[in-house]
């Protein structure tokens, strides 16, 4: 089975507005111009999962065109089809089989309400946040510590940012088993830290235990008056549509502080909800209400129906309040510096691209990851929505459903964006995040203020590559996801 990182889309697609069919028929309108659907029964009862998998991908899946047997019609009868179903080993493998082989983010679960969690912000956690790395030119793998979570047994333990670990429960990292070392639920490591461009190991172990947590993903948020400037920093580590008051109030406090500069941290967020990342650029700008942030591209029958009955339900709008129908707190902005590394994905992407046609944006770091479509979740039921679905199991499948598109037609950064002003972390110079002096943010500060950056070139560089990360084999590892279709 393919691993796959994971891009998310939290709505129930298609409610009674949209009636996503089971069957391999084209959407129907009445004259009403609303749509209806064929019968959805399905064929061999011992192939319900099956049956599932393959009707929802024919139905909705934006690659649908890439695979000749989500083709309507390409089964001569129902048979030839529960042939088909019946050949593969698994949903899993049935759902690899489907989907295109340039889709690096669709994904099945056979665990919906673990789903369900991770869209809520929801899990259990260590408490720490790192990356896996590599010394360049070496086999020495290790963890590097981002960031902790507070109220956690990591910060109990009091580790911080910028230690390391090359052991977890006592065996020694490697390129080929981190992921599943990485994946269990509570764990011991041994802790380190890195010092001109060595590795130096304590003789502290620390084990971490995995508590239910939900994560605040407004980390930090501050204001510097720095030569007469206000400058705001906000560290936003997921687009989670629970926390949009905090991220809402934020800009509150940035506004009633007088901020005229702001710097967003967007280096370790993967993404999330589409509404809170229009809201997010909504508070940054606020003059541009009512213009298009970004454009949806579905699969050809959606388009066409959406062209066709609805253009505008295409259009996502910068607007002027939340999600919970409090007023945006907007700072009218007319460029705004982004901090970036190539763990920032998806809704993270979407603020870059959904701004830049609009004000100046300044990308600090490195190189995006470089998702730019969208996922749904759908459920085994009439309309694919939670509602009636199937008792007889627990699977839930996120495919990919549109792509999207910024006012002036960008789309397609399968390398990720760019940043203007490159600079990758470097463990000899890691730095406290939300403090003048850490890299990425003095950079911005510098710029913002004209001052010549600071050289760094007496500073040895410990290169490393990075190989994964925590969260990787999560659900919501890299997700965007919209939370209810647009009205037709």
């Amino acid at each position: 089975m393919k691993l796959r990182n994971i891009l998310m889309l939290n709505s129930l697609l298609c409610l009674a507005l949209i009636g996503c069919t089971k069957d391999t028929e084209d959407i129907e309108t009445n004259s009403q111009n609303e749509i209806t659907r064929p019968d959805n029964s399905v064929d061999n009862p011992e192939l319900e999962v099956e049956s599932f998998v393959y009707n929802g991908l024919n139905e909705i899946y934006l690659y649908k065109s890439d695979i000749p047997e989500l083709a309507n019609g390409y089964f001569q009868n129902t048979n030839d089809k529960s042939e088909f179903l019946a050949k593969a080993d698994s949903p899993e493998d049935l759902f690899d089989d489907l989907t295109s082989s340039i889709d690096r983010f669709s994904f099945i679960t056979d665990d919906f309400e673990s789903l369900e969690d991770s869209f809520d912000g929801i899990s259990g956690a260590t408490g720490i946040k790192f990356g896996i790395g590599r010394i360049a030119g070496t086999n020495n793998i290790f963890g590097i510590i981002r960031y902790i979570l507070p109220g956690t047994s990591a910060e109990d333990a009091g580790l911080v940012r910028g230690n390391i670990f090359t052991e977890i429960n006592g065996q020694k990292l490697t390129s080929n088993n981190f992921s599943s070392l990485i994946d269990q639920s509570s764990f011991t490591i041994n802790v380190g830290y890195v010092e001109n461009s060595e590795i130096f190991l304590t003789e502290n172990e620390v084990t971490l235990t995995d508590d239910n947590y939900t994560e605040n993903p407004v980390f930090i948020a501050k204001t510097f008056d720095i030569g007469g400037r206000k400058i705001g920093y906000l560290m936003y580590n997921s687009f989670i549509a629970n926390f949009d008051e905090e991220l809402n109030k934020a800009f509150g406090d940035f506004k009633a502080n007088g901020v005229t500069d702001l710097v967003l941290d967007l280096r370790y967020n993967g993404g999330g909800s589409v509404e809170s990342a229009k809201d997010l650029s909504s508070m940054i700008t606020g003059q541009f209400k009512g213009k298009i942030f970004i454009k949806e591209q579905w699969n050809s029958k959606y388009q066409n129906f959406y062209e066709t009955q609805n253009p505008e339900a295409l259009n996502n709008r910068f607007d002027d309040k939340i999600r919970g129908g409090a007023s945006i707190n907007s700072l009218n902005l007319p460029e705004v510096y982004i901090l970036t590394s190539n763990s920032s994905a998806s809704a993270s992407e979407l603020v870059i691209n959904g701004l830049t046609p609009y004000i100046s944006v300044i990308q600090i770091g490195d190189r995006t990851v470089g998702k730019f479509q969208a996922s749904v979740t759908l459920y085994d039921s009439e309309d694919y929505g939670k509602s009636g679905r199937s008792t007889n199991h627990t699977y839930a499948m996120q495919p990919l459903v549109f792509k999207s598109i910024n006012s002036a037609g960008r789309s397609d950064y399968i390398d990720g964006l760019q940043p203007d002003i490159t600079y990758i972390e470097n463990l000899n110079d890691f730095g406290v995040l939300g403090e003048q002096d850490e890299p990425l943010l003095e950079i911005a500060i510098n710029d913002i203020l004209g001052r010549s950056q600071t050289d760094k070139s007496q500073i040895n560089r410990l290169e490393i590559e990075l190989l994964g990360e925590s969260g990787m084999n999560n659900l919501e590892y890299q997700k965007m996801y919209i939370d209810a279709l647009p009205d037709l």
